[in-house]
């Protein structure tokens, strides 16, 4: 079966206000001991598979769960053991499941092999205070967690709410978590227990950077399920990023990455309308709020870690940016704001509701015709603003630059539909212009930053100096990075 579950963090002031409201209706308490379990090399974690044995209460249950379709769904099989003292784990019990393929395939069996032994990789202890609640056509169980996860000698504590969907509509789920948020000031969290347990016996704080994965539907799939799957695909990027970077993370990688999923997921916003017929919501403003608040820390790396370290070497004396950039915006703060987090939430349930529901007109174009149109154009405006790329105003060029990423991203979203090959052909002759282009623009943002410090400390002039000095070299290069991508782009929409 599948499991679809809202985790929201609670903030430790806001606890004993949580653990009140959740008291306000018929609960049940029980404490939850469980243990889990991976090779030595994690092949489990590294596919997303989950097994474990859970004391519940006075009896044992064995648990597999494992990445499902759509945005924070995931397959599940459970088996109730008869023993009353703690049982040995047996895969075998996951037999003919979709669970025993999910996780023969993550420990790379051939059928007939036996499974190999695995250990005990870290444990949990937690007091679940719950009870059911109906909310907007759905049944849900509302589940305060409070206790420790331990892996060896280390451990963590646990305050969480989950919501999981029973039955019903799922929008209903989504719908009483935006209000548990926003009551209570909590954010969405895609890091499980099991992945706690996992970064604490590592001895880690966080996970790795999220990249993007491209979107999964069937090639006759619905415009709307379309769209949906392009949806969940850059909501995957973005919570599992945005989970580290409300919880504490600072790194410049996973806060690029979480720019590299709103960047997507805004372009399917703009690109796909057509196919989706109603997104349920003005989401651009909020996620455009976040990657803005972002792209400032972003900025300040490159200016900090790379530029800078380019002009010294270059003979450039040493500046007191720190000084003169001011205080950046908080990005744990930025991303659990209430307007990002009811936007996630609210794309959420688009997913979860878009991927069933049919087209919303029967006089729409085919998806594949709509996307070739689009395509088209945004093709076609390239090549056009690439021939004259050197005469373009600054501003224009920036806009080609944007231009560009958001054909590269629709190309990818479509992927599904074309052939594999020419697709390549066409991101790999794409990929040279976007660097290009890339580089110059950063250079270009800098030029500004290092001409207004020069206002306030002459020695910022060598660096504006040295940044001019390359100005015209990066145009030239565009420019024929523009011509080359004209000659070579074969459109794999035709």
């Amino acid at each position: 079966m599948t499991e679809f579950e809202l985790k929201l963090e609670i903030p430790p002031a806001r606890f004993k206000a949580v653990e009140a409201a959740v008291r306000r209706g018929r609960t049940a308490a029980q404490r939850l001991q469980a243990r889990y379990f991976d090779t030595a090399e994690g092949a489990l974690a590294a596919r997303g598979v989950v097994v474990r044995l859970r004391k519940e209460g006075r009896r044992w249950v064995q648990t597999a769960k494992a990445p499902g379709g759509r945005t924070l769904e995931r397959l599940e099989h459970n088996v109730a053991l008869a023993w009353r003292a703690a049982p040995l784990l047996d895969l075998a019990r996951h037999a003919g499941t979709p669970m025993d393929e999910a996780i023969r395939q993550a420990l790379k069996l051939k059928p007939g092999d036996a499974f190999p032994e695995l250990a005990m990789v870290f444990e949990t202890d937690i007091t679940r205070l719950s009870r059911l609640v109906r909310a907007h056509g759905a049944m849900v169980e509302i589940a305060l967690d409070c206790g420790r996860v331990s892996a060896g000698d280390r451990s963590l504590p646990v305050h969480e709410l989950e919501l999981e969907f029973k039955r019903g509509q799922p929008a209903g789920a989504v719908m009483l978590a935006r209000t548990w948020c926003l009551q209570h000031g909590l954010w969405l969290s895609s890091v499980s227990k099991s992945m706690k347990g996992q970064r604490l016996a590592q001895g880690q704080d966080f996970g790795g950077a999220v990249s993007a994965e491209p979107p999964r539907f069937a090639r006759k799939a619905s415009g709307r399920a379309i769209a949906a799957a392009v949806v969940s695909a850059c909501l995957d990027q973005v919570l599992a990023n945005a989970s580290d970077v409300a919880g504490g993370c600072t790194g410049e990688d996973h806060i690029h990455q979480l720019r590299v999923g709103l960047r997507r997921l805004r372009t399917a916003l703009r690109e796909l309308g057509t196919l989706a017929g109603d997104w349920g919501g003005p989401w651009e403003t909020p996620l455009a709020t976040v990657f803005r608040a972002l792209g400032m820390h972003r900025d300040r790396d490159y200016l900090l870690h790379k530029l800078q370290g380019q002009i010294a070497a270059a003979g450039g004396p040493p500046l007191d940016w720190q000084g003169a950039l001011g205080t950046l915006p908080d990005a744990g703060e930025s991303v659990r704001s209430p307007a990002f987090q009811q936007a996630l939430l609210g794309l959420i349930s688009f997913v979860h509701a878009g991927a069933a529901a049919p087209d919303p007109a029967t006089n729409l174009p085919t998806p594949k015709k709509a996307l070739r149109k689009r395509l088209s154009k945004l093709h076609k405006q390239v090549l056009v603003q690439g021939k004259q790329f050197m005469d373009l105003p600054e501003a224009e060029q920036h806009g080609l630059r944007k231009r560009l990423k958001r054909l590269r991203y629709l190309a990818e979203f479509s992927q599904p539909l074309f052939h594999g090959r020419e697709l390549k052909a066409y991101l790999d002759a794409l990929k040279p212009l976007q660097h290009a282009l890339g580089i110059y623009h950063d250079e270009v943002a800098a030029l500004q930053a290092w001409q207004s410090f020069s206002a306030h400390d002459p020695r910022a002039l060598f660096g504006a100096g040295w940044l001019s000095a390359r100005r015209e070299g990066h145009v030239q290069g565009c420019q024929q990075a523009c011509e080359a991508f004209a000659k070579q782009a074969r459109p794999f929409w035709d």
